[in-house]
């Protein structure tokens, strides 16, 4: 459901940048801050890649930031059917996003 309006979006365009980190799951550490998407045809920048989430937090915060505050009530993700859910404090991320 979401993959086509990205595609769409993505087409023509050299570079994606992303805002993905590296702490958010285990499957993202092996990865770098720039790598190239194969299925797409481009290149993949995820400039908070090495951000932790307190650096994020003070980013948003500094600069005045707008973000959804359903942050502030525990979701970890956004957006996404299976992952919008809030995390308890204590949970595990990665293990709280499995379906």
């Amino acid at each position: 459901v979401k993959l086509e309006p990205l595609r769409r979006a993505l087409n023509g365009n050299q570079l994606w940048v992303t805002g993905i980190r590296s702490e958010q799951s285990v499957n993202r550490h092996d990865m770098t801050n720039l790598e190239w998407d194969e299925q797409n045809q481009l290149i993949k920048f995820h400039p908070i890649f090495f951000w932790s989430l307190d650096e994020v937090k003070e980013y948003i915060k500094k600069n005045n930031i707008v973000y959804n505050t359903l942050h502030d009530k525990g979701f970890p993700s956004i957006g996404c059917a299976p992952c919008t859910r809030a995390v308890t404090q204590g949970e595990d991320l990665e293990l709280a996003l499995v379906v």
